[in-house]
């Protein structure tokens, strides 16, 4: 198992669409696939985000102003930039 975001995506869409759908053609296939993956990326509850579909989440974000907390990479420890300091003057 290389990724498990994408085994789950790739499992769900093995499952509700490519094992249920007889395509007719290319076109066909492209347009079922567009259509499937445009619900599941914009109208079906993710549980990842607290089981709101993304678009309600995204009006959630941008109406509470990012609403994202900063990276935890951007934040050092306390007592960790005053020992970076000192390190970095000693030489």
């Amino acid at each position: 198992m290389q990724n498990g975001y994408v085994e789950s995506f790739n499992g769900r869409m093995w499952d509700e669409l490519l094992n249920e759908t007889l395509f007719h053609g290319l076109d066909h296939a492209r347009a079922a696939i567009r259509e499937w993956a445009e619900d599941h990326n914009a109208c079906r509850p993710h549980s990842s985000i607290g089981y709101q579909t993304p678009a309600s989440y995204a009006e959630t974000i941008f109406a509470m102003g990012s609403g994202m907390p900063d990276p935890i990479a951007n934040k050092a420890l306390k007592g960790i930039t005053t020992t970076a300091e000192a390190l970095i003057r000693a030489g």
